[in-house]
């Protein structure tokens, strides 16, 4: 049964499944977080295994979207995205009744899985259930969960310990889960499945070296530079060029690297991997200020990123209609530019500065990112083929994920070069009180700022740099 573009009721209910399990999957990211002081004691943990309930979900996210959107071209996008459902529901219910700290990291091991499948396919649902003409507004509303989620994570992950206990961060999830599965079965149906093989060495290929890249990023930033790590690190980087010549000559590649000759889908893709590099780092620095200088709690220090997130909630459907009017280009790079204001405001903060400076320059942030998320994702998927939504959707999920990871090394990297690596660590994730940072800790915030800036400016130059058309025939 083929989806029905000019049915507005299965197009609502299809948005609002997409739109709940890019939700259910981002907030996953983070919201652990402010839990991790109360989980520690309660599984007899501590912070150094106890951190890898939040760093092994990103880990599985970034290895695997891009595989499992190549998998959704090929057996169908809405079976992997309902059966990601269904896993992630089910693996929340383990996690919430873990009895010690393993079976934690590995309930979220299996979680993680099921998040990728909904994160891999769920771009190219929405490219197949709607008309182009009409991506923006739809990104835009679908923004609120992928974009939102993380930041919302770690505001619900504060409040639902807080008054219910850390296992109900993951229990909230089983019986939407379920019910997401039932509505996904009935009224998510695949568009077209496009014929092709798996190419099982390029595809083991691409795994090792994002696993070598994301594993030697995540122990830089908990534990610092070491031979080990940045040994990962250049074989990562040095497996890249492997693979793309691997790809190349494949007769059925992973990725099909023809498509990135489309100047729109490839400035798009990069404008989106250096926004979530330079951007989350900023995210990862305002915490630890918060906490560390101002001594507000991790609730509270939370609460300052609101008005951001509560703007681009507000915002995106709009911008993104305007973004299918005037086209992506202007729509996005306006964004990056926002958001480049709003670090040029953090880049003047000291250890007095008034707190309603923090509260401007996050409105202004979920502004810009209103503006860029919904017109990126709509380039990149207006400049796709069909029978690639999935691998696309699915880089695209993975250069994001990629970026939050090495972004989340130089949030820590700058937060050491002043103050000691654990006491940082420590400090982000509560299990230590706040006020615990000395005011020179300002000039680490400075010089991660400038970083962030600059790559947000290399972000802003691919997307004013990837041209008005570029839409796959």
């Amino acid at each position: 049964m083929a989806i029905s573009l000019q049915n507005p009721h299965h197009q609502k209910i299809v948005l609002a499944l997409v739109m709940l399990g890019g939700m259910m999957a981002a907030i996953d990211t983070t919201i652990v977080i402010l839990a991790l002081p109360s989980i520690i004691p309660s599984l007899h943990s501590n912070l150094s295994t106890a951190i890898w309930v939040i760093l092994a979900y990103i880990l599985v996210l970034a290895i695997f979207t891009t595989q499992l959107g190549k998998l959704g071209d090929l057996y169908g996008r809405a079976k992997i995205f309902n059966f990601g459902m269904l896993i992630f529901g089910i693996s929340s219910l383990f996690c919430g009744l873990a009895f010690n700290d393993i079976m934690l990291i590995i309930s979220r091991v299996v979680q993680a899985v099921g998040g990728a499948m909904m994160q891999a396919t769920s771009s190219a649902i929405v490219a197949d259930t709607f008309p182009k003409e009409k991506l923006g507004g739809t990104f835009g509303i679908i923004t609120v969960g992928f974009t939102v989620g993380a930041i919302l994570g770690v505001v619900l992950g504060g409040a639902i310990t807080t008054f219910f206990g850390w296992p109900f961060i993951f229990l909230i999830n089983v019986p939407i889960g379920i019910v997401g599965f039932a509505l996904g079965m009935k009224y998510l149906r695949d568009a077209r499945i496009h014929e092709g093989k798996i190419e099982f060495k390029g595809m083991a290929l691409l795994a090792v070296l994002l696993f070598l890249l994301s594993f030697g990023a995540i122990n830089i930033a908990a534990e610092g530079f070491a031979p080990l790590e940045l040994g990962m690190l250049v074989a990562g980087f040095a497996l890249v060029p492997v693979y793309l010549y691997m790809e190349k000559k494949s007769k059925n590649p992973t990725i099909d690297m023809k498509l990135f000759k489309n100047r729109m889908l490839s400035h798009s893709l990069l404008a989106n991997f250096f926004q979530s590099l330079g951007f989350l780092a900023v995210f990862f620095i305002l915490i630890m200020y918060l906490q560390g200088v101002r001594g507000l709690s991790p609730l509270d220090s939370s609460v300052f990123l609101i008005p951001g997130f509560a703007m681009s909630a507000i915002l995106a459907p709009f911008t993104g209609r305007l973004a299918d009017k005037h086209g992506a280009r202007v729509m996005a790079t306006l964004g990056i530019a926002l958001m480049c204001v709003s670090i040029l405001i953090y880049l003047n903060i000291q250890a007095d500065t008034p707190l309603y400076w923090i509260l401007i320059g996050s409105g202004i942030t979920g502004v810009g990112g209103s503006m860029f998320w919904p017109a990126n994702n709509t380039a990149i998927m207006k400049a796709s083929k069909e029978y690639a939504y999935g691998v696309i959707s699915g880089v695209s999920r993975t250069l994001t994920n990629i970026g939050m990871l090495l972004s989340y090394t130089i949030a820590l990297a700058a937060a050491g070069a002043f103050i000691p690596r654990a006491l940082a660590l420590q400090l982000f994730v509560g299990t230590i009180g706040p006020g615990k940072i000395s005011a020179a800790f300002v000039t680490g915030v400075h010089a991660s700022m400038a970083i962030s800036l600059i790559l947000l400016i290399i972000a802003g130059i691919f997307s004013a740099m990837r041209g008005k058309g570029g839409e796959a025939e």
